[in-house]
């Protein structure tokens, strides 16, 4: 089974592109994964016969959202995080309500659930940094543990921070810097003790000069001076059906490239 994920920073800009299509046919991804679709589900063109769509689309247009294409229907959806975390802590700041961002998506398999998150970004001159560090970050790991009291979890996405040096091309000079701050490493580590594995470094543990974002400025792409911060969780017992994990940066059409695991089932 081949699982991708994908923030396409806009899916009908992908879409009108040609770029999704050109995706879906090279590489036929059974369970597909997208962050910032930026739209509702009525006002995207894709057109696959062949997948069941599911949306967790932003209240505010234009904005944030997470879908998931699927081959193989679903037991149950699940958007958003449980009442009982969304009670526990307050999403809001002067930005918005990360709660109503669709920044979420959940789907339940035979086997295994399936989720997907658009994690908030702490903001260039880090405003959002306390929202990020002691808001999202627990409720997000309280997400996880509860989903992994049922069944095992991949959980994948755009979490927007470089866990380790060698995830992104310029360590010392980001150092500090929003998506590779203390803070955001630290909840990055604190996730993965929750009894998850990032899947591309378990499988590639000193894989370097691979990356998943480019900044726009200064031909980053071209010169491939990147980050990765969009990865496939796996819960630690789902590790030796895990045969693949790869970065598919050839992949073009967005900012950011898919990701994908293979699943051997």
């Amino acid at each position: 089974m081949k699982l991708y994920s994908w923030n396409v920073n806009g899916i009908r800009a992908v879409w009108n592109k040609g770029a999704f299509q050109e995706f879906i046919e090279e590489h036929q991804p059974d369970i597909l994964c997208l962050q910032e679709t930026k739209a509702q589900p009525g006002q995207s063109e894709v057109d696959l016969p062949e997948y069941e769509e599911y949306w967790n689309s932003a209240e505010r247009k234009g904005y944030s959202g997470t879908a998931i294409f699927t081959k193989i229907k679903p037991l149950k959806v699940i958007n958003d995080f449980s009442e009982e975390i969304t009670k526990k802590y307050d999403f809001s700041d002067k930005f918005g309500d990360t709660s109503r961002e669709g920044r979420v998506l959940t789907l339940e398999f035979d086997d295994f659930y399936v989720t997907t998150v658009y994690t908030p970004n702490s903001k260039g001159d880090l405003e959002r940094l306390t929202m990020r560090e002691k808001v999202w970050g627990p409720a997000y790991q309280e997400h996880l543990s509860e989903l992994q009291k049922h069944k095992p979890v991949l959980a994948c996405g755009d979490f927007n921070v470089a866990h380790q040096e060698i995830d992104l091309a310029r360590p010392k000079e980001n150092v500090g810097k929003h998506g590779f701050t203390d803070e955001e490493r630290k909840d990055f580590t604190n996730l993965l003790n929750k009894g998850v594995i990032d899947t591309f470094r378990t499988l590639h543990p000193d894989m370097t000069d691979v990356y998943s974002w480019w900044t726009h400025w200064g031909a980053a792409r071209d010169r491939n001076v990147g980050w990765r911060i969009d990865y496939w969780l796996a819960s630690e017992e789902l590790e030796p059906k895990i045969t693949n994990a790869e970065v598919h940066m050839d992949v073009m059409g967005s900012d950011h490239c898919p990701v994908s695991i293979t699943l051997d089932t």
